[in-house]
């Protein structure tokens, strides 16, 4: 059994400059849910919390997650106020509980809270796939977003771990799920 942690995925998060294949991320992820689901895995959504009166305070419109994100009743979701995903939540007990063979992440930023979160479950011995296509940003000063990606895509492949480290294509995990049928 999978599950499925998209991080971030927050109207205030992703409006302004544009992101990186944005509708393509979504979509990814939108698929990949359905995957998991369809097999009893389960989707958690990390959602980022500002302090009260800021813009990502909880409920205002910046903190909610993206409209066309395919989410479920019955999907879990994680408030974080810090990068990873992990530090200070519910997100490791979550993980315990259900016990999944593997993690995917997705999401926004791949730079800030994707790739903390990601290092985070891999020191905590899960075995982690990085949806290779699946996570997105803006432009940085320094390097465009398809840099960025190409560097952490490569970076997450060769980090060390007790469990596994895979980094995959959203159409690669697909294909192994329709050859599981």
């Amino acid at each position: 059994m999978d599950a499925l942690i998209v991080v971030d995925m927050q109207a205030g998060l992703l409006a302004g400059p544009p992101k990186y294949d944005l509708h393509g991320v979504i979509e990814r992820i939108n698929r990949l849910a359905n995957m998991v689901r369809g097999h009893s895995g389960a989707v958690l959504w990390i959602q980022h919390c500002g302090r009260a009166g800021d813009d990502f305070a909880p409920g205002k419109p910046d903190w909610q997650l993206l409209p066309e994100l395919q989410r479920h009743d019955d999907d879990i979701v994680v408030h974080k106020t810090l990068n990873d995903a992990f530090a200070g939540t519910e997100l490791q007990a979550n993980l315990e509980r259900l016990a999944p063979d593997r993690i995917l992440i997705a999401g926004w930023a791949t730079d800030f809270c994707v790739d903390a979160t990601l290092r985070s479950a891999v020191s905590r011995n899960h075995h982690v796939v990085a949806v290779s296509d699946g996570h997105t940003l803006a432009d940085r000063p320094h390097l465009d977003a398809a840099g960025v990606i190409r560097h952490h895509n490569w970076v997450w492949s060769n980090l060390i771990t007790h469990a596994s480290i895979r980094v995959a294509a959203a159409a690669q995990l697909l294909g192994e799920d329709s050859d599981r049928a």
